[in-house]
């Protein structure tokens, strides 16, 4: 399958700060995630941008659980990028991924704030229902801000595949 490519956004009806509040607090990350994923962190975060970050230095480790219950991933949480109240750059070390980047930008828009976010991935253990599952994921995370924000969609989710490896 090779890597997978993907992205997702939205239009919401708030500030770009407010958003950006939401996007990179923990309670935000919990609600986006929930019920399919639940992410540990350490009892202190209550947002990732008030940690000391080191680009291109682990932040923390997060066990990843299926459903709230079942350990299925262990994150070490990582920003390479970080462009305060705009977006940041993820790329997390995971033990199912040879890769795992998670670009999520925020931009001023005519309804309030545009949030996009790209995922670049690639499984250790590709199969047919890879892609379509990380769709279902951020397309259930966007279905979250939108509700909580009033949001419509900007574009549908839009996937590619491809067999080369990421580099």
């Amino acid at each position: 399958m090779g890597t997978i490519r993907l992205t997702v956004g939205s239009d919401l009806s708030a500030e770009p700060a407010e958003v950006w509040g939401w996007a990179t607090s923990a309670a935000g990350i919990a609600a986006e995630l929930h019920p399919i994923f639940r992410m540990t962190m350490p009892p202190d975060v209550a947002n990732i941008t008030n940690l000391r970050v080191e680009l291109g230095s682990p932040l923390f480790t997060s066990w990843v659980y299926l459903f709230g219950v079942l350990p299925i991933d262990r994150v070490r949480l990582t920003l390479v990028e970080l462009d305060e109240g705009r977006g940041f750059v993820e790329q997390s070390p995971m033990l199912s991924m040879k890769l795992w980047r998670h670009e999520r930008r925020v931009a001023p828009s005519s309804r309030g704030t545009t949030l996009t976010d790209t995922i670049t991935c690639e499984p250790r253990f590709p199969g047919p229902l890879a892609a379509w599952f990380f769709r279902r994921v951020f397309e259930h995370r966007h279905d979250v801000l939108r509700r909580h924000f009033d949001g419509v969609p900007v574009t549908p989710a839009f996937e590619s595949r491809t067999g080369e490896p990421a580099r």
